[in-house]
């Protein structure tokens, strides 16, 4: 217990380890031990989302396997609907439990044990079948993603005080960052071909997964208000009609809609990578040291320009965006095409994604009222997994667009996405 508090009083400083605020009083004494398995757990589910990228690790897998390219472009919508939309389902039922740790244990094994079926997959399984093996354990790892979510939400609301949350998921991602960074330099080392290199990142995210799992059984959380709880689905559907009577919030999500382009483009900027880079896993690694640098400087260059301006945020992550996509179908058309350059550009790539993600976070706290935050967060998310779900049909057009003309087109969304955040009004003003 003693070892417990100095390191958490390292990392927190003396003034903020001491404060115990927004937790129940029974919790307080337990603050240095939740604090660090929850720095522990979300380390690892952290680095084990840069293992098992399904923006980038899953989409070399198909291609590694032999599946059709178009199943690369579901990886994002299957990923990011399918752990937001059950999010409102399940809230109110988890909610209902006194004690939510082990849900979020739960999910966690679960998106454990999904990764290492997919490591199985990658190594035995090939062509089509093994693709939508792939697909169908993505699935089930996404909805167990969406339990986590809402889980962790409450548990660290009970646990953890209010002034250090932000402290430990920033640690957290640090560490991921860093271990994304170490992870893509032993890719590039590696070099060579062989699809056991895939397997062992995918085994590496699943043990990750299942040791924060096992970790964060030990959280001590007191029994919490297990009664009052709405059913987020049904508010969700009830005020759908603020999409007709408010302009702002309209606009806000009409705006969100069309900025998922800066996702969708991922996966087939990848595939053009592996096309250039064949099967050489130094591509790879290539893209895994950009990412783990954007994750890294992410929140530093879009955290404070957010505060100023969120509507700024979001137009110059969006140009940036654009300019990424652009710059690859060039080089393409060019023949300029090598790893290093493709690299840079899913860094660039990266980087404004991070941005989007901050800058429509950050507008929509802002733009709501204590009284409406609710209602917003529950409309905006049912309609963009909605949204997301139905995107992935564009992946269809890829036999025909190929992997760059599908980032250019992914661009041009980018470019409108960007013009419709200038006509956001400022918040922070």
């Amino acid at each position: 217990m003693q070892r417990d508090r100095s390191v958490y009083e390292i990392l927190l400083g003396e003034e903020d380890a001491r404060v115990c605020k927004d937790v129940p009083e029974s919790a307080c004494r337990h603050l240095p031990r939740n604090f660090l398995i929850h720095v522990f757990a979300l380390a690892a589910t952290k680095t084990g989302d840069h293992l098992g990228s399904a923006k980038l690790v899953l989409v070399w897998v198909l291609a590694a396997v032999g599946a059709p390219a178009f199943m690369a472009g579901l990886t994002v919508p299957i990923r990011e609907s399918l752990a937001l939309i059950p999010q409102l389902f399940v809230a109110a039922w988890i909610r209902s439990h006194a004690i939510r740790k082990w849900f979020w244990v739960l999910g966690s094994a679960l998106q454990g044990s999904c990764m290492v079926a997919m490591g199985l997959v990658a190594l035995h399984g090939e062509g089509a079948n093994a693709g939508w093996m792939l697909l169908g354990l993505l699935v089930l790892f996404s909805l167990a993603r969406g339990i986590c979510s809402v889980a962790i939400k409450d548990v660290q609301g009970k646990t953890v005080s209010r002034r250090t949350r932000g402290k430990a998921s920033g640690y957290a991602s640090s560490i991921g960052g860093g271990a994304a960074l170490a992870i893509g330099a032993t890719g590039l080392l590696s070099g060579g071909e062989s699809i056991g290199y895939l397997a062992s990142l995918l085994f590496g995210a699943g043990l990750l997964w299942l040791g924060a799992a096992a970790a964060y059984g030990f959280v001590r959380e007191a029994p919490g208000q297990n009664s009052g709880g709405g059913n987020a689905a049904v508010e969700a559907v009830r005020q759908l009609a603020l999409m007709r009577t408010d302009a702002q919030f309209r606009l806000f999500v009409m705006t969100r809609a069309i900025f998922l382009s800066t996702a969708f483009a991922a996966p087939f900027m990848v595939l053009s990578a592996r096309q250039v880079g064949g099967s050489e896993f130094s591509a790879l690694g290539g893209l895994l040291v950009a990412v783990g640098a954007a994750n890294l400087l992410g929140g530093t260059v879009w955290g404070r320009q957010s505060d100023v301006s969120s509507r700024r945020v979001l137009i110059r992550a969006g140009w940036i965006a654009a300019a990424a996509c652009g710059g690859l179908f060039a080089v393409v058309q060019l023949h300029w095409t090598s790893s290093l350059i493709y690299a840079g550009l899913y860094f660039v790539l990266s980087l404004a994604h991070s941005g989007v993600r901050l800058g429509r976070s950050t507008y929509l706290i802002d733009m709501a009222t204590q009284e409406t935050r609710a209602a917003y967060t529950a409309v905006s998310n049912t309609l963009i997994g909605v949204l997301l779900l139905a995107g992935g049909s564009l992946s269809l057009l890829e036999p025909w667009l190929g992997p760059d003309g599908m980032v250019l087109l992914f661009g041009c969304g980018a470019v409108l996405a960007a013009l419709a955040a200038q006509r956001l009004p400022e918040i922070e003003d």
